[in-house]
This record gives structure tokens, C-alpha cells and sequence, in this order.
């Protein structure tokens, strides 16, 4: 098989397997106590320098010694108004893969799971 075609075929597979992946809940599907707690754990996974390790690379409100290789994490539901779009450019879903990047495909990697991607849209969102 070509690499070109063996692309094709693990792209539309990532794809699928996003589409076959259940969507995170909204603030109208849960508490408000329940959003808070997954805002916290969120925060807590993207501050973590073993797992999310957002601050490495990027300025976050609150963060100490941020890096600054990518773009400061502000006004994310303004740039990310479609919410799956953010969780595809975390994931690593080709289509939304940077060229030459630096960032981690966080779940095609295996880096953290969809379910802590999730929280950490959920966090980003409040940024």
C-alpha cells in the first residue's frame, strides 16, 4: 500500500473513530456543581507538566513561567466557537493538524485519553 493511500485510509479511520466517539456534555445536560468539578479537572490536566502540559507552551491566565511557542489560551470559545473543532485540534485529527507544529496529537498519540481531552475543552472554554 502507498503512503499516500495508507494516509487516506488512517485519516478517514481517525475520523470515524471520532464520529463513533460519544460527544462530551454541556452545562444545559449536567449541574452546574458537575460543569465546575470537570472545569477543575480540566484546569488540573491541562496545568499537569506529566499530562496536558499547556503551559509549556502557551500563556494561560494564572499560569506561571508559560512558554511561548504557541498562541496564549484566551478567548477560546471565540475561536473555537464550534466546540468539536477544538477537541479535533487537540486530539490530532489530521485535517486540523498544523504542518510543522510542535504541538502533541494528545489522543491519536495516545497521550491522554478522549474522556480527558473532554475536560480540557471543558476548561479551555472558560478561558
Amino acid at each position: 500500500m502507498s503512503q499516500s493511500r495508507l494516509k487516506s485510509v488512517l485519516g478517514t479511520l481517525a475520523v470515524s473513530a471520532m464520529l463513533a466517539t460519544p460527544m462530551a456534555v454541556t452545562a444545559g445536560e449536567i449541574s452546574e456543581e458537575e460543569m465546575q468539578q470537570r472545569i477543575a479537572q480540566g484546569k488540573e490536566l491541562a496545568w499537569n507538566r506529566a499530562q496536558g502540559n499547556c503551559l509549556a507552551c502557551h500563556m494561560m491566565p494564572e499560569g506561571t513561567s508559560p512558554g511561548n511557542i504557541g498562541p496564549a489560551l484566551i478567548a477560546m470559545q471565540l475561536r473555537y466557537p464550534d466546540r468539536q473543532k477544538l477537541f479535533d485540534k487537540l486530539w490530532g485529527v489530521e485535517e486540523t493538524e498544523v504542518k510543522y507544529s510542535m504541538m502533541p496529537l494528545f489522543g491519536r498519540h495516545g497521550i491522554l485519553s478522549d474522556e480527558e481531552i473532554n475536560l480540557i475543552v471543558d476548561y479551555l472554554y472558560t478561558l
